[in-house]
Formats: C-alpha cells, sequence, structure tokens
C-alpha cells in the first residue's frame, strides 16, 4: 500500500512558476516510478512526466518539455514537480502516481496508486 499527497498547486499568471510536492508512504520510495498526470475540466486525465525510483530515468509529454522538470529526494519520499513559464493550457489538477514496477511513462493504467489531486490555474 502506497499513501500519495500532493501539494503546491494555486492560482497564478501566465509566466509564473510553481512547485508541485507530493509526499509518498508505505512502501520503500526509492523502489518504484513515480508519474505526474494533469486533467483539465471535460477532458481526459493527460501524462505529463515520469521519473524512475533511482531518479535517473525521466520523461516528458511534448508540450511541457523545457518547462517542466520532475525529480524526486528518495532521502524525503518526495517527488516534485518544477513548472515553469506556466501557460493558461497548464491549468489542470494535477495528480502524482505511484508505478510499483519502476518503469514510469505515460500509460495511465501502469500506475498502482494515485492522489487526491493538486489544483493549477493559470490565469492570462
Amino acid at each position: 500500500q502506497v499513501q500519495l499527497v500532493e501539494s503546491g498547486g494555486g492560482l497564478v499568471r501566465a509566466g509564473s512558476s510553481l512547485r508541485l510536492s507530493c509526499a509518498a508512504s508505505g512502501r520503500t520510495f526509492s523502489t518504484y516510478a513515480m508519474g505526474w498526470f494533469r486533467q483539465a475540466p471535460g477532458k481526459e486525465r493527460e501524462f505529463v512526466a515520469s521519473i524512475r525510483g533511482s531518479g535517473g530515468s525521466t520523461y516528458y509529454v511534448g508540450s511541457v518539455k523545457g518547462r517542466f522538470t520532475i525529480s524526486r529526494d528518495n532521502a524525503k519520499n518526495t517527488v516534485y514537480l518544477q513548472m515553469n513559464a506556466l501557460k493558461p493550457e497548464d491549468t489542470a489538477v494535477y495528480y502524482c502516481a505511484a508505478d510499483l514496477q519502476n518503469l514510469g511513462g505515460s500509460f495511465y493504467s501502469r500506475y498502482d496508486y494515485w492522489g487526491q489531486g493538486t489544483q493549477v490555474t493559470v490565469s492570462s
């Protein structure tokens, strides 16, 4: 069992930055991959980024490459999503998720546990 709690969302203007955090508990954090997904109103949940347990392999959706950075601190059992140059189209509820197979990637069904989500709203 893995528990995930996101934080760091908020309301910001376009061009601003936010850092999301996701604190994990329940299993050895460094043994599983973590992902960030987002869901905008009326849209399907979309993959944003993932990182493997060691932190050595990351993957991003094209629309956030160069603006978002995923990282993890295994000593703190926390994964981060640094979001720079935010755009109104980044507005969504952001979810972190744990993949116990330590593969990561964009497949929604690969992830075993999910957080409750944190709202990010970017105004123009």
